[in-house]
């Protein structure tokens, strides 16, 4: 069995255990994005080059998992905070179609990238843009997304002021986030009110690789 065929018998076992029923061609078209993220991370320095899981597993079926937790909404638009790579935001848009997605990332090299996977891969729902978060202007979110490493309080920050009333902030973080989540709490008044209340997934019981790992949820 090559390669790719392997990537999806794994993500197809990893999506049918969990519940998450895709069909085929949206399936495939994760695991393309999968070797173009690869493929680019060879020029770019978009993931860990020092991986200790597959790829589709670590990065790709990662992303997809918030939406066991956020049902993700036909007219939805959504902020990928921190792409990088364009995660979590071109496997979730892969997967919803019908939502709107805007990637954001300081680093014009990970947005060159990310918009040429977008082109390659003819998404049509998503919209890679080199910028700073903090420059955005004039628009706002219903879901805010974000894998990068900054700070709940940081993230928070941010997320008052870019979501609707009654939006959420979705992070993908690891460890002991205890004194993280009662900084934002504590800081919420600095932050719109921001988040009122802080949610936590685990997901180390789907698979050893996301050990310690979690699904955050900051709700206004």
């Amino acid at each position: 069995m090559d390669r790719f065929k392997a990537d999806l018998a794994t993500l197809h076992t990893l999506c049918s255990e969990q519940g998450m029923i895709f069909e085929p061609a949206t399936l495939e078209q994760l695991v393309r994005y999968g070797v173009l993220l690869e493929q680019w991370n060879h020029k770019i320095n978009l993931i860990s080059r020092k991986e200790d899981a597959p790829v589709i597993v670590k990065h790709i079926f990662h992303s997809i998992l918030i939406s066991l937790y956020h049902p993700f909404r036909k007219g939805e638009k959504v902020l990928d905070l921190g792409t990088g790579g364009g995660l979590p935001g071109i496997p979730l848009s892969i997967t919803f179609p019908d939502t709107q997605f805007l990637l954001v990332d300081a680093t014009g090299k990970k947005i060159a990238a990310c918009q040429a996977m977008i082109t390659e891969l003819g998404i049509s729902n998503a919209i890679a843009m080199h910028t700073r978060v903090e420059e955005l202007k004039g628009v706002v979110f219903d879901t805010v997304l974000s894998r990068q490493v900054a700070p709940l309080d940081q993230l928070c920050e941010y997320a008052g002021r870019l979501l609707k009333p009654g939006g959420i902030l979705i992070c993908l973080k690891g460890g002991n986030l205890d004194k993280e989540i009662a900084k934002a709490i504590e800081s919420r008044k600095d932050h719109n009110g921001f988040p009122s209340k802080v949610e936590l997934h685990p997901i180390s019981s789907i698979s050893p690789f996301f050990s310690e790992k979690q699904i955050v949820i900051a709700r206004g």
